[in-house]
C-alpha cells in the first residue's frame, strides 16, 4: 500500500524524468527526431540559395527528417547569421552562408549584433564559387582589354551591382577599380538575383556575377568578359582570367559552406559534414554547383576553418585598401 509521501515521491520522480527526456534529445542522442532547418542568409535565387536546396533534398533523405530552407537576406548575410547564431545549438538550425559573412563583415562593420567567429562553427565547405565579370551585350567591348580602356575613358558613367556591401561580387569590383584605375559608381543590392535582373534590364552596366547568370551568357542575353578567379572556368575554357588580362594575382573566389550554432555537439556535427560530404560527391550535385560556375568542395570542418582564415586574411587587405565600411 502506497503511502501520500511515496505517492508524491513517485510522481516527481515521473516528472524529473519526463523533463530528462527533451534534455537527451537535443545533446543528440536521438537526433533527428524532428525537422531540420536550413537558414538561407541572402534571399531566394542566388547562389548560396541554390546550393542549400541542392543540398537539401539528399540530406533529407539521408537523415530521415524534412530539411526545410528559411531565406532570411539583408545586411550582406548578417541578419540570417545571427538568427542561425542565436538559435539552440542541438543540430536544428543550420546556416548556409557565403564566406564574406564570416570572412569579410567583421572588417566592415564596426559593430555586429553576433561574433561570427565565436558564436558559429563550420560544419561542411559546399563549394568554391567564381565571379565571372559580365556585361550588358549593348556595351561596345567585345573583350576585357577593350573593355577595361572604355571604362577607363568614362570615369563615373557607368555601374555595377553586388549583392551587397561587401560581398565577393562587390570586392571583385573594388579589386578590378585598384588594379585597373577606372572608376564606376557600386549599386549594392539585397541579393545576386535582384542586381542581375537589373543588369538584364540595362539598368547597371557589369556586374561579378557569382554563377547564376550564365544561363543568360548562354544564350546571348549577357557577355561574359572575364574570370575574377587564379584559374579558367571548366564551363569557359575560352574566356581568360584577369590575371591572366593583366591585373597579376587577382582572386575573388570565395567559398560557400554549411554552420551551426556554436557548442553544437560534436557527434552531430561528425555526421552531418559526414553527410554533405557525400552529397557533395554525388554526380548530381557537382553537376548543380558547376552549373553556377562552381567547384563541389568537401572536406573537415578544420579544412573549412582554415579556408575561412586565409580569406578573411586576403580580403582584409583590398577592404583596408579601398576603406570599405557598410553601408
Amino acid at each position: 500500500m502506497t503511502t501520500p509521501r511515496s505517492r508524491r515521491a513517485l510522481l516527481a520522480l515521473l516528472l524529473a524524468t519526463a523533463a530528462a527526456a527533451p534534455a537527451a534529445y537535443a545533446q543528440g542522442s536521438a537526433w533527428p527526431s524532428k525537422p531540420i532547418k536550413i537558414v538561407v542568409n541572402f534571399p531566394p535565387g542566388g547562389a548560396a540559395d541554390q546550393i542549400a536546396r541542392a543540398v537539401s533534398l539528399p540530406l533529407q533523405e539521408a537523415l530521415g527528417q524534412p530539411v526545410l530552407i528559411e531565406n532570411r537576406g539583408g545586411a550582406n548575410g548578417n541578419i540570417g547569421g545571427e538568427v542561425a547564431a542565436r538559435a539552440p545549438a542541438d543540430g536544428y538550425t543550420l546556416l548556409m552562408s557565403s564566406g564574406g559573412m564570416v570572412s569579410v563583415n567583421p572588417h566592415i562593420y564596426p559593430k555586429m549584433a553576433f561574433d561570427p567567429a565565436k558564436d558559429l562553427m563550420p560544419v561542411a565547405a559546399a563549394a568554391r564559387v567564381l565571379v565571372f565579370l559580365v556585361t550588358k551585350p549593348s556595351l561596345p567591348p567585345e573583350n576585357i582589354k577593350d573593355f577595361i580602356a572604355y571604362v577607363k575613358e568614362r570615369p563615373g558613367k557607368l555601374s555595377y551591382g553586388s549583392p551587397g556591401t561587401g560581398s565577393s561580387p562587390h570586392l571583385a569590383g573594388e579589386m578590378f577599380k585598384s588594379q585597373t584605375g577606372l572608376y564606376a559608381v557600386h549599386v549594392p543590392y539585397r541579393g545576386a538575383a535582384p542586381a542581375l535582373q537589373d543588369l538584364l534590364a540595362g539598368q547597371l552596366d557589369y556586374y561579378f556575377d557569382p554563377g547564376i547568370g550564365l544561363a543568360q551568357v548562354r544564350a546571348g542575353k549577357l557577355r561574359l568578359l572575364a574570370v575574377g578567379s587564379p584559374k579558367r572556368s571548366p564551363l569557359f575554357p575560352d574566356v581568360p582570367t584577369l590575371d591572366e588580362a593583366g591585373l597579376k594575382g587577382f582572386d575573388a573566389d570565395t567559398v560557400f559552406g554549411f554552420y551551426a550554432p556554436a557548442r553544437t555537439p560534436p557527434e552531430i556535427v561528425t555526421r552531418l559534414n559526414r553527410e554533405i560530404n557525400r552529397i557533395l560527391a554525388m554526380p548530381a550535385i557537382k553537376e548543380r554547383i558547376a552549373s553556377l560556375g562552381g567547384e563541389a568542395l568537401p572536406g573537415t570542418p578544420a579544412a573549412f576553418q582554415e579556408r575561412i582564415a586565409a580569406d578573411s586574411t586576403r580580403f582584409a587587405a583590398i577592404i583596408r585598401e579601398r576603406k570599405i565600411l557598410a553601408d
